[in-house]
């Protein structure tokens, strides 16, 4: 009886907010503001790739050595999504984002100023480390003001910020750093994102008196959702899976489709323009039929990516198919982080921060395995060959939420 009264109150609660809430369609002009710190943040954490031998020349380094920019702010993004959710925990979420962004624009000052190597990869971790709980304190905040309706909708937009860098920011990074210097896109950065900090402060509302403050030890009690590990599974398996195949694509369209290397370009702005779709796609499906739209979309990858092994000695189908790769393999991850926050409990920002740390790690791992398997025999057709692996792996955990789920509503029927 107690039971039942509390999901009566619940429900009651949730009605009474969303009455509160405007009948429009339209997503929150906030929304789109936390976007536009992703864009940043996106950028940040690829301009690199474009700007290596520029870096490498002056830092007196070589490419490989320059390119572990890269490596340690992933890392950063691992370690700190998490452990700067758990440090911000009893911050206000709107100084979370303000404080996040200037970390993040002083890091790039000392990147622009720096000239020491060693100088340089400590501020590109702290800046991931800035990265990490903006993108998870974000994720909380659009959902919580979307409202559980629009929820997967409003992260597909937030998300969509650092798909869109993928297509704009880092080419135009790497553009102006070929007539500017490698410093001028990090300077660029750095006052874009001082500029953000007021956008932030002006639209982000205050957390209200209704919001509870969660301690460290009821985040963690997350971490014993079955359902949360079974999200961040996916999360990982659909990232690894996309990325290992996207960081060795030159090889594949220039040894075995034989695409110019002057084009290449080119068709990775088609796999951005496919992920940016995929990303807006993926969250409005999402709302309606989350379990589904997990499922088709880590099926619909490996089929494209088994395609992609098939065809890439095929110019033309090799196109199409990265685009698709785009369009379908990060289609599902504003759904992931969506379900990943919910069924966090009440631990919404260690949910959030959790998958920030799982797409890395995926990241991460994939690009290791790719790695190795275009030094073997596979050669250039490895990193999709393991890419299709991995991208099958997520069909393990995305059906097993939605047989849970299934379960878990049958027995709510059943008890009411």
């Amino acid at each position: 009886m107690n039971t039942r009264g509390g999901v009566l109150h619940a429900t009651d609660a949730v009605r009474a907010d969303e009455r509160e809430r405007p009948p429009t369609n339209r997503l929150p002009l906030v929304i789109y503001v936390l976007a536009l710190g992703t864009f940043l943040m996106g950028t940040s954490e690829f301009v690199v790739a474009g700007l290596l031998p520029e870096m490498a020349g002056e830092l007196r380094v070589t490419v490989a050595q320059a390119g572990l920019l890269i490596t340690v702010f992933a890392v950063g993004m691992i370690v700190g999504a998490p452990l700067m959710a758990m440090l911000t925990l009893r911050l206000p979420r709107r100084l979370t984002l303000v404080l996040a962004l200037g970390v993040f624009a002083v890091g790039h000052v000392i990147v622009a100023l720096g000239s020491s190597f060693a100088l340089l990869m400590a501020a590109r971790f702290l800046t991931a480390l800035a990265t990490g709980a903006f993108w998870a304190v974000a994720n909380v905040v659009a959902a919580r003001i979307a409202g559980p309706a629009a929820s997967s909708r409003a992260l597909g937009v937030v998300g969509s910020g650092a798909m869109l860098a993928n297509v704009v920011g880092v080419p135009l990074g790497a553009f102006a750093g070929q007539f500017a210097g490698w410093r001028g896109p990090f300077w660029a950065l750095a006052v874009l994102a001082v500029a953000s900090v007021g956008l932030i402060a002006r639209h982000v509302p205050h957390d209200g008196p209704g919001q509870q403050v969660v301690s460290i030890r009821s985040e963690l009690s997350a971490l014993r959702s079955g359902r949360l590990w079974l999200a961040l599974a996916a999360c990982a398996t659909t990232t690894g899976g996309v990325l290992s195949t996207y960081s060795y694509i030159s090889p594949l369209l220039t040894d075995r489709a034989g695409i110019a290397a002057g084009l290449v370009p080119l068709v990775l702005v088609g796999f951005g323009a496919g992920a940016l779709a995929g990303f807006l796609v993926g969250g409005r499906l999402g709302d309606v039929r989350p379990y589904a739209t997990t499922i088709m979309a880590a099926a619909s990858t490996t089929a494209v990516l088994l395609a992609v092994c098939l065809l890439s000695g095929f110019a033309v189908p090799t196109v199409v198919l990265v685009a698709l790769l785009g369009l379908f393999g990060l289609g599902a991850n504003p759904v992931l982080i969506s379900l990943a926050v919910r069924f966090a409990g009440k631990a919404p920002t260690l949910g959030s921060a959790l998958t920030v740390s799982a797409f890395n790690f995926g990241t991460a791992a994939g690009s290791w395995g790719a790695g190795l398997a275009l030094g073997s025999t596979l050669g250039a057709t490895g990193p999709a060959v393991v890419g299709t692996v991995i991208a099958a792996l997520t069909l393990i955990p995305t059906t097993g939420i939605a047989l849970t789920q299934s379960r878990r509503s049958r027995s709510t029927t059943a008890v009411f």
